[in-house]
């Protein structure tokens, strides 16, 4: 029994470890700690033992798991993790482009960049395909979609 004990705390601690070491080395053992304690429960007190500790272990887990993913993200040790700055306008509207005029950039069939007011743009065409240095015109936007024609 203590062989078994020892094997879930050593598998707790590991799959702990595993939030501040990378790698995934520590989880990996850790989570095969786990698996070896249930097999060794399975094999030395039978199946009703067995299946208790194998309840324990997957509901621990599930719970870890649900509650990694709800409080994780906002705690202090995650801050590192994840990044708070954006780049770009990403879902703006650029009303200020339509009716504007510029180069096609790339070969736009039917998606490519061009060059508007000076500045590179995303744009769709209209459909057909518009070969690289043709004047264009943004004819609509659509929430981040810049759609063009060639003039």
């Amino acid at each position: 029994m203590e062989l078994i004990a020892a094997l879930l705390i050593a598998g707790v601690v590991l799959m702990l470890l595993e939030l501040i070491l990378p790698g995934m080395v520590a989880g990996i053992v850790g989570f095969g700690c786990l698996v070896a304690a249930v097999i060794m429960s399975y094999s030395r007190f039978g199946s009703q033992t067995g299946n208790l500790i194998l309840l324990c272990v997957v509901v621990a887990l599930i719970g870890a798991a649900i509650l990694w993913v709800r409080f994780f993200p906002d705690s202090p040790m995650a801050r590192p993790f994840i990044s708070k700055t954006s780049i770009g306008n990403i879902g703006a509207e650029k009303p200020e482009l339509l009716n504007q005029t510029g180069t096609a950039h790339t070969t736009l069939r039917p998606s490519g960049t061009a060059v508007i007011n000076g500045q590179r743009v995303d744009v769709v065409t209209e459909g057909t395909m518009i070969d690289r240095g043709t004047p264009i015109k943004v004819v609509q936007i659509e929430g981040m979609r810049v759609v063009v024609r060639a003039i």
